[in-house]
């Protein structure tokens, strides 16, 4: 398929700037992928469309502040998102300008500095911040907020989900954005299970599809967890007739990675590259809510491949008629 077939317009003025107060007062397309019926909500109502014995995953991944800003030796600004932790003070990571960074130069970043010691693809860099820890490294770092938000958000802790626990995403799991405390506790005292996994979120969360067909288009992998219990409450809920609902893109790709490699889902863990577009069997999971996509998005190619690519469009269309705000920070749809 053509990525051109997953393109579509959208106004500028649609793209969410802050996220929404409370974060459950967002609103809530309802899609049913069998009539093709569209249903306009409040997030806080998801409660209305999930039984008893469904059970609900969530990606607890926590956003690490990756990006940092500093200058060369020679004085020149210069930007680097830290992707993939190689050892104790030595990153991968993006740099801006890509073209005047080189091995050898030395990078300053508030009280921390690092050497460039090798070029891999693309933008990337080996960096070494001479035995600097973790902890060092993030005290100067901020959160990689994707480049079409305009202005650092005053509170950074509403780009992480509620329920966010280790640390290791680039980029926020976002369709757990919209989930309160109060709101899982509703779920819970509705016989909703609720459980998580662990995804962390790469930099691929930030690569276009530069392909002209969506089957050249090559993944970076992501690394992935899934407990011994969460397996087991989701296997138990199939069994039951129960269905699944994943929260966000990235529990869709981690159930479907390891229901691909074991044929249901174990406690696992490891590396995943999972590409998903249509056509696609997915054996998992029943039910998805999700945020609206970047046109030409991995993203949308997913979202296409479990709701028909045609009504994903369609209802598109009708957010955009109806002016929902759209990406990380904006409203979301339930995909039933």
């Amino acid at each position: 398929m053509k990525v051109s077939e997953f393109d579509y317009y959208l106004p500028e003025e649609l793209i969410a700037q802050e996220p929404a107060v409370p974060r459950d007062s967002s609103r809530l397309l309802v899609v049913d992928r069998k009539s093709g019926a569209l249903e306009h909500r409040i997030f806080a109502e998801i409660v209305e469309f999930l039984n008893p014995g469904d059970v609900v995953v969530l990606n607890n991944s926590r956003v690490i502040p990756a990006r940092l800003l500093g200058i060369k030796e020679t004085g020149a600004k210069v930007e680097a998102v830290l992707i993939e932790r190689l050892g104790r003070g030595l990153w991968k990571a993006i740099v801006r300008p890509g073209s005047k960074i080189k091995p050898g130069n030395e990078l300053l970043f508030g009280e921390i500095s690092c050497r460039v010691i090798e070029h891999c693809e693309d933008s990337g860099r080996i960096l070494d911040f001479h035995g600097a820890s973790d902890e060092e490294i993030k005290k100067s770092g901020l959160l990689a907020i994707p480049p079409y938000i305009q202005t650092y958000p005053e509170n950074p802790e509403s780009y992480q989900t509620v329920y966010s626990r280790p640390e290791g995403s680039v980029a926020a799991p976002t369709a757990g954005l919209h989930f309160t405390e109060s709101l899982l506790e509703r779920l819970a005292g509705n016989g909703v299970a609720v459980e998580f996994i662990t995804l962390h979120v790469g930099i691929g969360t930030f690569r276009p599809v530069k392909s002209e067909m969506i089957e050249e288009h090559k993944m970076h992998g992501e690394y992935y967890t899934v407990s011994p219990e969460a397996a087991e409450t989701i296997n138990k809920t199939k069994a039951d007739k129960g269905r699944i609902i994943a929260v966000g893109t990235t529990t869709v790709r981690t159930l479907e990675s390891i229901a691909a490699r074991h044929g249901s889902v174990v406690s696992d863990s490891g590396q995943t590259s999972i590409f998903i577009y249509p056509p696609y069997d997915f054996k998992i999971v029943d039910s998805l809510v999700t945020n609206f996509h970047l046109p030409k998005s991995t993203l949308l190619m997913l979202v296409s491949a479990f709701a028909g690519r045609e009504l994903i469009l369609s209802a598109y269309r009708e957010a955009i008629s109806s002016r929902y705000r759209f990406f990380s920070f904006g409203d979301a749809c339930l995909l039933l």
